[in-house]
């Protein structure tokens, strides 16, 4: 049997945007950045600046659209800043990145990465999450292969919103326990097989590194924590996404954590909180629901210890949303990723018991 596997290749550090002409020259000399505004406030004049300085020609600047959505791809697709360009420079978060997926894959031209957010694994991977125009999940669009290479410039990264890196450790938190849930009992090949070990990888840099990094962060100081953190969410869990997911053949990506987060997405007060806060709370569901009780409890005092979600009331949902949630849930590719049948009824109970796992935590820290 024949197959291509691309894991995604990467630069990392302060300086790293003086990589861009040795990197991106053998795809061609002109390129179009594409990304979100304040992204691109902040590391447009520096890729600006090396690309000029390696003879990369810039076609022009354009903003995303504000959301992963395919009518602002096709829009950026049908612009001449893309079509005269060689190859696309994708700037900001994983809506950037993933729109940009879209625009790169569909116009056939090398697409490069430059995350200005450490929040999601989406510089490195071969999925995009796509949404609708009104917000709500559309789906995913499976690009013929992952970003060329990343530019990650832990300077920028340490200058970002400390929420966006906080739901960054949220969301990566999902991996290993979505993935090793995903894959139990399967016959696992060479490739995933090896994305499944190096799971086993993606947890504990969090716990160890993740409070310093986010201390880092809100001083702006690029540090080796979090250098450690950062490249966890992008790297570590990218590469374990691109060898535990090939379109048509197997997915083992995700799982409950991320059943839940889809889910939420029709409930509008949830919408407000960002995407890696409800995963780290879809983590615990994971892990309550497959009778992991130990290690739920030891990730709950985790999220307290930083902040991220224990109970529906800190995202705001109510009781009363849990059977949308759940109907949604329902619908999605990673609600069959378990080994064994799923019941909307356990779900839904399975959330209630965990919300209330998070406050009797809280009571029991008043109580000491």
């Amino acid at each position: 049997m024949s197959y291509d596997t691309f894991l995604g290749a990467y630069s990392t550090g302060p300086d790293c945007y003086e990589r861009i002409g040795d990197i991106t020259g053998a795809y061609g000399r002109k390129a179009v950045i594409i990304g979100g505004k304040t992204a691109l406030s902040k590391a447009e004049p520096e890729i600006r600046k090396c690309a000029s300085a390696s003879g990369i020609e810039i076609t022009g600047t354009l903003w995303y659209g504000g959301d992963a959505t395919y009518s602002n791809a096709k829009r950026l697709e049908e612009s001449p800043e893309v079509q005269s360009a060689d190859m696309v420079f994708a700037v900001g978060g994983g809506r950037a990145v993933d729109t940009c997926k879209v625009v790169s894959d569909n116009a056939k031209k090398p697409l490069f990465t430059f995350p200005t957010l450490a929040s999601n694994c989406a510089a490195v991977t071969a999925i995009a999450v796509i949404y609708k125009d009104d917000g709500s999940l559309e789906g995913y669009f499976y690009p013929e292969r992952c970003p060329v290479h990343s530019f990650i410039n832990t300077k920028v990264i340490a200058d970002s919103p400390r929420d966006m890196f906080w739901a960054g450790i949220g969301d990566a938190l999902s991996k290993e326990y979505e993935v090793l849930l995903a894959s139990r009992g399967e016959k696992l090949t060479h490739t995933p097989l090896m994305g499944a070990a190096l799971s086993r990888s993606c947890t504990e840099p969090l716990i160890d590194c993740g409070a310093e990094a986010l201390r880092q962060c809100e001083r702006g100081e690029a540090g080796a924590e979090l250098q450690e953190v950062v490249l966890d969410i992008i790297i570590s869990t990218g590469i374990v996404s691109n060898m535990t997911n090939k379109y048509g053949e197997y997915y083992y990506n995700s799982s409950l954590a991320h059943a839940f987060y889809n889910g939420s997405t029709v409930i509008d007060a949830a919408r407000r909180h960002l995407h890696g806060e409800i995963v780290s709370f879809g983590v615990l569901v994971l892990l309550t629901y497959d009778g992991q009780i130990e290690e739920r409890d030891r990730i709950i005092r985790f999220n307290k210890s930083i902040g991220l979600p224990v109970t529906l009331a800190e995202m705001d949902i109510r009781d009363e949303d849990l059977k949308a949630i759940a109907d949604k849930a329902e619908t999605v590719l990673e609600w069959e990723k378990v080994p064994y049948k799923m019941s909307k009824e356990r779900f839904i109970e399975v959330i209630r018991e965990t919300s209330r796992a998070g406050e009797a935590m809280d009571m029991e820290k008043e109580a000491v």
